[in-house]
């Protein structure tokens, strides 16, 4: 048991590395405050996208959203960062990991936003109609409001799965949590600051976890 505490849950080992852990926790909530917002905004765009009766938009719409999510987000964000620089397109890390997660998430919130929309019943729009709104307004105002209700849970679950994604940011060498706890490492040749990183990915996540089970228990009590 001494061997296991002294192993991986060393504290005088979590303490030494706590700067460099909470440096990387900044540039994780950083990384987090851009990705997450970045990827609702081009999730919506999509989905509205989606309701434009053109096949000249629908078919490139739907080879946009089916080449992103199923590309890996690694091997996407390797391409940027490394890949483009032969192009002549230098990217920062920052950069390369903000443009490859709105490339990839983006796609997934829209798909759950066009899901959304999709569920509400033809007559709503009709009915904003009547009032006087315009078909742009009527869908801004009326109809992605009782969309964004309805997939709720599917949208807290994705951003749940955008914070954890971020971790990857690593391989491109931006110094995020699992980064800092990586190079603590191999700087006192203990595991302790991973199991540290993984209990701060914990305390930040946990929260949003209870809330996402919550909203699909409120789900399943209304059917």
């Amino acid at each position: 048991m001494e061997l296991f505490v002294a192993t991986f849950l060393n504290l005088e080992v979590m303490r030494a590395a706590s700067p460099i852990l909470l440096q990387g926790l900044l540039i994780t909530l950083q990384l987090i405050a851009v990705a997450v917002p970045l990827g609702l905004f081009g999730g919506v765009l999509l989905a509205l996208l989606s309701t434009v009766p053109s096949r000249w938009v629908r078919w490139p719409l739907i080879l946009w959203v089916d080449l992103f999510r199923a590309l890996p987000p690694l091997v996407l964000l390797v391409f940027i960062y490394a890949g483009l620089p032969f192009a002549g397109i230098e990217i920062s890390a920052f950069g390369a990991v903000a443009i490859g997660f709105f490339l990839n998430t983006s796609s997934y919130y829209g798909e759950i936003f066009r899901a959304g929309i999709e569920s509400i019943p033809r007559g709503q729009m009709e009915a904003a109609r009547s009032t006087g709104l315009s078909k742009a307004q009527a869908m801004l105002w009326v109809i992605l409001p009782q969309a964004a209700r309805n997939v709720l849970p599917d949208l807290v679950s994705n951003t749940l799965e955008v914070v954890k994604l971020t971790s990857i940011a690593s391989v491109v060498a931006l110094p995020e949590l699992l980064y800092q706890a990586r190079q603590a490492q191999s700087v006192t040749y203990n595991p302790s600051p991973i199991v540290a990183a993984a209990a701060i990915y914990f305390i930040l996540l946990w929260p949003v976890v209870r809330l996402l089970s919550r909203l699909e228990h409120r789900a399943v009590a209304r059917k």
